[in-house]
């Protein structure tokens, strides 16, 4: 089967986009999903995440957009098991400017994870972590995409930010990608001491159905401290709340996916 391609985007800004590309990719990996994360964040913290130092990056999502080199060998192995990652480095800021006058310029990766899967799928999932904005790296993504997984810090500006990505998500669809769609809300940053914070999870649950996981996310300490180890926090503490928060993610995704194909 081809691996199922999911986007992890919000246009807003320190909502957990990362660190839930970080988390999940190493919890699905983490329960024998064979997993490729893709970089196309020029800030690169993704990479940095999971430990890959700049000296490593010598091939990087950049070169694949440009056609160079191909993801397989763009892409390097983790610390973790079965989990890979394509590194993201500066040049993507200027990915733009490069590929502006080249055909299928909204297309570039989509194109190479056809190129890799064309004679059989080395991974289960591939998840693309994007930055915090609506640009062509953003666009490549959602071109590639089988559904946008989009974190949702619960606050009180949440749902205005996820009414903007929906319109976003529609756009595409209308004229780039027609399959896609939102595949799920992850919660993230859920403080039980916060009042408010419930009652965000109650409004996104009543405008979004089913498309909201159960699962939610907690704030956490180790959650923010593994990056700077270079470790998702299931290496840096696998027994906390985050790390135990994003398995159970990963284990509610696959059991999604064994509903619908069992409804096929």
């Amino acid at each position: 089967m081809a691996p199922r391609v999911l986007t992890i985007a919000n246009q807003k800004g320190g909502v957990g986009k990362t660190t839930t590309a970080i988390n999940l990719s190493t919890a699905l990996a983490a329960i024998g999903e064979r997993v490729l994360l893709i970089d196309l964040d020029p800030q690169g913290n993704a990479s940095t995440g999971l430990g890959i130092d700049a000296a490593s990056r010598s091939l990087s999502t950049y070169d694949v957009l440009l056609g160079d080199v191909g993801l397989r060998d763009a892409a390097l192995e983790s610390d973790v098991p079965r989990l890979s990652i394509v590194p993201a480095t500066m040049d993507l800021l200027g990915a733009e400017i490069t590929l502006a006058s080249q055909a299928n310029r909204t297309q570039r990766l989509r194109d190479a994870i056809n190129a890799m899967t064309a004679h059989g799928a080395p991974y289960t999932y591939i998840l693309i972590d994007c930055p915090p904005s609506l640009n062509l790296l953003t666009i490549n993504a959602m071109a590639a995409a089988d559904g946008i997984l989009v974190p949702l810090q619960c606050e009180f500006f949440a749902l205005e930010g996820l009414s903007q990505l929906l319109k976003t998500v529609d756009q595409v669809r209308s004229s780039i990608n027609a399959r896609l769609e939102i595949y799920g809300i992850v919660l993230t940053m859920f403080d039980p001491r916060n009042n408010l914070a419930s009652q965000v999870i109650k409004d996104v649950r009543h405008f979004m159905g089913a498309k909201v996981f159960e699962t939610v996310i907690p704030r956490n300490v180790r959650v923010s401290e593994a990056p700077s180890y270079g470790k998702p926090v299931l290496l840096y503490d696998l027994k906390c709340s985050g790390s135990q928060a994003y398995l159970k993610l990963a284990s509610e995704m696959i059991m999604r996916e064994r509903h619908v194909l069992a409804a096929e």
